[in-house]
């Protein structure tokens, strides 16, 4: 079984468990992904299933999209495309439909995105600096200071913070709980919040580095 779907992030809110203790949870709509392509260690050199989530309207899809889409036997044309690897070949077929039915209540989970985009930011804001004094006087707030010295190295290091573009990177926010989920509206409730803006496309997939449950 395939531990994976891609979504959409809905917006945070929060709930109430067995206990009356408040969780903050995520809501990810998720899925109905259909499997569009199936790719195997003959035929591609790995294994791996190519998912789809959403649609878009016939007029934007490319003839290379629709036929791809209509391969696998899809009426719609997919809007997001995403390759899942596989330890071993699928035992399903093209046009198979993955739901929230593969995640259960209280698994734990990793949830990837693209960050919100910033712009362009200074030190301060973009990788916490401290920064100079703020009192009257001083004329170093939110500078960057000094970057190098100047015959020896003679150079700024490699690495070195510097002002620049934030934000919109993919990252990945791990072992996040499986409060809630809404079968019939395709939705999960996640502990925490996750990346990127509400609406933002999401991947949603078992949690690589969770630890199993004890034994009671």
């Amino acid at each position: 079984m395939i531990a994976t779907l891609l979504g959409k992030k809905i917006g945070m809110t929060q709930v109430y468990d067995a206990q009356n203790v408040l969780i903050p949870v995520t809501v990810v709509e998720a899925g109905p992904c259909p499997v569009v392509q199936i790719k195997t260690v003959e035929s591609d050199g790995y294994n791996a299933v190519q998912l789809g989530f959403g649609a878009q309207k016939a007029k934007n899809a490319s003839k290379a999209e629709a036929n791809h889409a209509k391969k696998a036997g899809l009426e719609a044309t997919p809007r997001v495309l995403n390759e899942v690897r596989l330890p071993e070949a699928f035992s399903g077929k093209a046009g198979d439909v993955l739901t929230v039915a593969v995640f259960a209540e209280g698994q734990i989970v990793d949830v990837l995105g693209v960050s919100k985009g910033k712009g362009f930011q200074g030190v301060v804001k973009r990788f916490r600096v401290g920064g100079g004094p703020a009192s009257h006087g001083s004329m170093f707030h939110r500078r960057i200071g000094s970057i190098g010295m100047r015959q020896t190295p003679g150079r700024s290091w490699k690495n070195q913070r510097m002002p620049g573009h934030m934000g919109t990177d993919m990252r990945t926010v791990q072992n996040l709980r499986v409060v809630k989920i809404i079968a019939d509206k395709n939705l999960i409730l996640v502990k925490g919040a996750i990346p990127g803006a509400n609406g933002d496309d999401v991947i949603i997939r078992s949690g690589k580095k969770a630890k199993p449950a004890k034994k009671a």
